[in-house]
């Protein structure tokens, strides 16, 4: 098992220029309707050229091939037990603003600036204050960068990891190079799971989406806490995989999931959002769901 990122370069730690370059790539496979993208069309959005591509490539070959089961264990019990820092919420997005991305071609705006826009078109499309709270936290998890780890386990489209792959997952062709890929347990439609058991009890390939959600799980409801866990599981939500690991929860939650991302991927514009205006609204709804602290 690889699990020493000293044994990795710069470039396989980073193979790309910022985190959005990933979302970048999502926008161009996944385009959406034209009714949160407020301040140009979708097309307009995310515009690379082949080099970019190539490097998401390689961040995919780096993902599939080191995403294995036991890397995804050994993250859990590395980060789960929050042990690394705590701090004050607000305290918290300070911290997050140090992964200010200055390659994103939509936005010159830091992280948090990100979430506030996120967060604001939810509550302008009149959608429950706990979702916009989901849109104010949801990309918290990429604090994980700054504790050291590379980009591929830190954003990415996450699967199942301990049973076989889908070929609607991104590159699926690198996934042979994955050790998991030799041990025929894991190669089998169900591996390590039973037929029905419900996405909860599956292990996904190790990124901010189960780290948020795990931050998040005492303070938000179900719906909420499925769209932070899965928002990047596109193999289930955008391409209908992995239906035979559902059960019945997880079929009711995929709306929630659905509804959520295209406000991530398009709410960003070059307009900063007027946080003198918006903090009252704002640390009320921080006080009304969450804690005074986080722990990471």
């Amino acid at each position: 098992m690889i699990n020493d990122q000293k044994k990795f370069t710069e470039k396989e730690l980073n193979p790309l220029s910022s985190l959005d370059v990933w979302e970048d790539d999502v926008l161009e496979r996944y385009p959406e309707p034209d009714t949160i993208a407020t301040s140009k069309s979708t097309e307009e959005y995310r515009n690379y050229d082949d080099p970019a591509r190539d490097t998401v490539k390689e961040f995919y070959r780096l993902n599939h091939t080191h995403q294995t089961f036991d890397f995804v264990q050994e993250k859990r019990n590395n980060y789960l037990n929050f042990n690394k820092k705590e701090m004050p919420v607000w305290e918290a997005f300070q911290f997050l603003n140090q992964l200010v991305d200055d390659s994103d071609p939509d936005t010159d705006l830091d992280q948090f600036q990100h979430l506030l826009q996120t967060s604001e078109a939810i509550r302008r499309d009149g959608h429950p204050d706990w979702m916009v709270l989901v849109g104010l936290m949801h990309d918290m998890g990429k604090v994980l960068c700054l504790f050291g780890e590379p980009q591929w386990a830190v954003v990415g489209d996450t699967f199942p990891v301990g049973c076989a792959y889908s070929d609607k997952i991104v590159y699926p062709e690198f996934f042979k190079y994955n050790s998991d890929f030799s041990i025929p347990e894991y190669q089998t439609k169900y591996g390590v799971y039973e037929k029905g058991c419900g996405l909860r009890n599956v292990n996904m390939s190790w990124g901010h989406d189960e780290y948020v959600y795990q931050m998040m799980k005492d303070h938000l409801p179900e719906e909420g806490l499925y769209m932070l866990r899965y928002h990047s599981f596109y193999a289930w939500h955008r391409e209908g995989e992995y239906e035979y690991l559902l059960d019945d929860h997880d079929r009711s939650m995929l709306k929630w999931v659905k509804l959520f991302n295209p406000y991530d991927l398009y709410s960003k514009n070059p307009e900063p959002p007027d946080w003198k205006k918006l903090k009252p609204y704002y640390e009320d709804l921080v006080a009304k769901y969450l804690p005074a602290t986080l722990k990471f």
